[in-house]
């Protein structure tokens, strides 16, 4: 990409992280540690590793791609994402707000729209490490821009990058699998924090509480590249030139 085409998010996003494809046992074991870390050990969404290996995994993650960032003077992974794809074999399509969140969906409304299974997925298991969002005694959040690690203004600024571009690069897993129909349970603050990027998702069913309150929405690749804004873009292109390197 032309040095004058960048964005100062791409410029700021690239300088301080590394953002590829979990593709080796040893980068899908990065990816399970910060969800341990994220959803175990901090927030108690799901029970700890009995193994003591400090990996939380499913049932849908051999069939899910993921990825990883990683903070690239540390090394630290920093943030992950995955893509699960609806598939024939796994009970007809299921996928996790399927199995853990159907109560909370509008079944009528998601009937409607008659998708083709084979180009739906969903986007989960989001999260950033604590490192990166806050400081000993801030509160928590499992997105953010506090963090523990002794790093410049500048470069601190960058971690509230993290979790949008761990969206955008779910947006390009849905491109390159063409799992454009994609659904996702999200914390009520996170659709409200896309919009201000111009990205709209459709609610597509009713408040529950799983691993806090999250309510299930529904967009598509198209809709949310059509209406990023150009910011945002711009770094969308820059994780999809540079995800599969």
């Amino acid at each position: 990409m032309k040095e004058e085409s960048k964005s100062s998010l791409t410029e700021a996003f690239e300088q301080f992280f590394k953002l590829e494809l979990a593709v080796s046992d040893v980068q899908k074991k990065e990816v399970f540690r910060i969800r341990h870390r994220v959803y175990c050990e901090e927030f108690k969404y799901q029970s700890v590793d009995p193994s003591g290996n400090g990996l939380e995994t499913d049932e849908f993650d051999s069939d899910s791609m993921h990825c990883l960032i990683t903070h690239i003077r540390s090394n630290t992974p920093a943030g992950c994402v995955r893509l699960v794809p609806a598939l024939e074999k796994v009970e007809n399509g299921l996928l996790p707000l399927g199995k853990y969140c159907k109560s909370s969906l509008n079944q009528p409304l998601i009937d409607s729209m008659e998708l083709d299974m084979s180009s739906v997925c969903e986007i989960s298991r989001l999260a950033v490490d604590s490192k990166f969002r806050r400081r000993d005694g801030e509160s928590l959040t499992r997105f953010g821009e506090i963090n523990g690690l002794n790093v410049s203004d500048e470069e601190r600024r960058s971690f509230s990058l993290i979790a949008i571009a761990c969206f955008l690069a779910a947006t390009v897993m849905t491109e390159m699998n063409h799992r454009t129909n994609v659904f996702a349970m999200m914390e009520p603050f996170l659709p409200r924090l896309l919009h201000r990027s111009g990205i709209e998702f459709q609610r597509v069913g009713k408040d529950m509480n799983y691993h806090g309150i999250r309510a299930p929405y529904f967009i598509t690749t198209q809709s949310a590249i059509d209406n990023m804004h150009p910011d945002l873009l711009r770094l969308y292109h820059w994780i999809k030139l540079n995800i599969g390197k």
